[in-house]
């Protein structure tokens, strides 16, 4: 019995130092997945935990973000800027998806963010599209200012692709996340905002007749049905 507790001492440094590495390996690998800036998934591990998540809800949103006057920013204030509103840009998307807790989020590339959210109800959508916009535009301090960015925000519903209820399969999320890329442009073409398949109101957004995000413009006003 001494013995094999003699032996079982002698190993417990050794199995504490292999709990210790492979705790360490796992925070590595974790923080391989991410982008180094906005700490937001990057994009293969983003795409793995959408097709889960479309997967396990029936209703969930697919959200395209992609900024508006990034390059005027970084041109006039220099890219830390950019890089600041990047990682603003980053924070503001999680703070206004924490309630939402398997919501995923990830950082395309550039200035491309997406979002997979499910939605206990499909209707809420305009809702969580108008929050994502306006924390998204929201006044971000960098070196002693305030600045904005703009937003264009595309969208649309899994069950809009799969009507019937059926569970979406791993091909599922390409033609969402095309659809969203669409809504997105036509946002962006319309000035900034948020659009999606369907959606009956303007959703172009101006500040004192400016497009959101332009030098001058801080708070969007509230989009009014067309």
């Amino acid at each position: 019995m001494s013995e094999l507790m003699s032996a079982a001492a002698a190993g417990l440094p050794l199995l504490v130092g292999w709990s210790v590495h492979a705790l360490r390996l796992s925070r590595r690998i974790e923080a391989a997945r991410r982008d180094p800036l906005s700490g937001l998934w990057t994009r293969a591990p983003f795409e793995r935990r959408a097709v889960r998540l479309l997967a396990r809800h029936p209703e969930t949103a697919v959200v395209l973000v992609d900024l508006d006057g990034f390059k005027a920013l970084n041109d006039t204030f220099g890219h830390a800027a950019g890089d600041a509103a990047i990682r603003a840009t980053a924070a503001s998307l999680t703070e206004a998806l924490t309630e939402r807790r398997s919501a995923v989020v990830a950082r395309l590339g550039g200035d491309e963010f997406a979002a997979v959210v499910p939605l206990s109800e499909p209707f809420t959508l305009p809702w969580l599209l108008k929050g994502l916009h306006g924390a998204i535009t929201a006044p971000f301090r960098h070196a002693g200012r305030d600045l904005t960015v703009g937003a264009s925000i595309g969208a649309c519903l899994s069950s809009d692709l799969i009507p019937d209820g059926r569970r979406a399969g791993v091909e599922t999320l390409p033609v969402l996340l095309r659809l969203a890329d669409e809504a997105m442009y036509a946002a962006k073409r319309a000035g900034g905002g948020w659009n999606y398949p369907g959606a009956s109101e303007e959703r172009c957004t101006t500040t004192a007749g400016r497009r959101t995000g332009r030098p001058g413009t801080h708070t969007p006003h509230r989009r009014e049905a067309a």
